[in-house]
């Protein structure tokens, strides 16, 4: 996962990824949120979901505590992190501040 995952997140297009659980209530509250986005903003932004309960090595990598945990990469960078839902106009304008 982690070659994949690095492939992913070294693009010019920002990349939101959104670390989630099956359990995690405010997850579910979130994934509505994030499919607005991504209706909004198209080819401006890859959006990838990441259960942390498969994938908890990258999970420990990126010192994930508590979901959601949603950052965005570009270039293979980690430009921003926040933890909890945010609303869609939120998440949309910082996105857009690295395109």
């Amino acid at each position: 996962m982690s070659q994949k995952f690095n492939e992913i997140i070294n693009s010019e297009t920002p990349v939101l990824i959104d670390f989630f659980a099956d359990w995690c209530g405010p997850c579910k509250m979130l994934a509505p949120i994030l499919k607005e986005v991504k209706e909004e903003l198209g080819e401006g932004v890859k959006i990838i979901k990441i259960d942390v309960d498969k994938n908890q090595q990258l999970a420990a990598k990126y010192q994930v505590r508590g979901v959601p945990t949603m950052m965005i990469f570009k270039d293979g960078e980690q430009k921003w992190r926040q933890s909890g839902v945010l609303q869609k106009d939120d998440l949309v304008q910082r996105i857009r501040s690295y395109s």
